[in-house]
Order: C-alpha cells, then sequence, then structure tokens
C-alpha cells in the first residue's frame, strides 16, 4: 500500500444485496479512512443515489436486482441523462471466469475484483480508479474507461496515411 489517498473525502456507494459482503466491505473502506459510504441492496436505489450526484465511486456486486451489476453499469455508461457517465465502478464479484471479466470490461466497468478478495487487492483497485483514472474513450458502440492496460508495438505494416 505504497501511494496514500485521503479516503476521507471520498463518496462511496456499496451495491450489493449480501448483507455479510456489504458489512465486510464498509468496515474495510472505513478502516482505509472512508467517512461518507452509502450501501443500498438494489440497483434502482443505486441510480437514485448516483442520479443525486451523491457518490464519487460505486462498488458493485454481479448479482443485483432489479438490474443486474451489468445493466447497472451499462445504464450508468450508456444513458445520455445520466449524471455521471466517468463515474469510477469497480465490479466486485465471485463471477470470476474470463467470460464474466470480459463483459464487464465490454460494459465499461473501470476495475475488476474477484470475492474472496484481499485489503490489498482493494486498495489496489482503489487507488487505480481514484489516483490513476484511465481516459474514457466514446466510440459509439461502446462508451468506458479505455480497455486497453498496455502499449503494445503494432506488428503489422503501417497502413495509416500520414
Amino acid at each position: 500500500m505504497s501511494e496514500k489517498i485521503d479516503f476521507s473525502q471520498i463518496r462511496f456507494l456499496i451495491v450489493d444485496p449480501n448483507p455479510l459482503s456489504t458489512e465486510l466491505l464498509y468496515d474495510i473502506l472505513r478502516m482505509l479512512g472512508a467517512i461518507a459510504i452509502r450501501k443500498v441492496t438494489d440497483s434502482n436505489k443505486a441510480l437514485a443515489v448516483i442520479k443525486a450526484g451523491e457518490v464519487d465511486v460505486m462498488i458493485t456486486e454481479w448479482i443485483v436486482e432489479p438490474l443486474s451489476g451489468i445493466e447497472l453499469i451499462d445504464t450508468v455508461r450508456n444513458t445520455m441523462h445520466s449524471p455521471n457517465r466517468m463515474l469510477p465502478i469497480i465490479m466486485l464479484t465471485a463471477n470470476s471466469e474470463p467470460e464474466y471479466v470480459i463483459e464487464a470490461r465490454d460494459r465499461g466497468v473501470t476495475e475488476f475484483l474477484a470475492k474472496p478478495f484481499t485489503v490489498d487487492s482493494l486498495y489496489r483497485r482503489l487507488v487505480s480508479v481514484i489516483a490513476r483514472p484511465r481516459s474514457f474513450v466514446n466510440a459509439g458502440t461502446y462508451f468506458g474507461p479505455d480497455r486497453r492496460r498496455r502499449q503494445v508495438p503494432h506488428g503489422g505494416r503501417n497502413r495509416r496515411a500520414d
């Protein structure tokens, strides 16, 4: 935990119907210094908190209702009237198979964290979304954080007309 962040200045939203998960996450955020932490059990309540402009970082479970965590992310990212399309979103779920990670990435999640998780792994995701935010891309069918994690040199012929 090398980078120091003042979590007391950040408003968190936890979206998870499981009270044990929610309390664990709440306790960890408090331990890290967070003060403003909202807990909701469903996606409609989450959208109301986001709409009210009361959140800086959202941490959501995949399995919530009536909209799933993925549909919630999609609504935040792709609704033109969304109050914060660039909201940092961490998907925290036990659904960690590659197809879930890819779908979450392709829907605009900022970071993905599999359950069970460690305090350090959560801290690293929080540092990533707060201290090192990625630029956002609007590519017609995708709006969200740049999905590229590293610069890979192009191996083919350069076809650009410079």
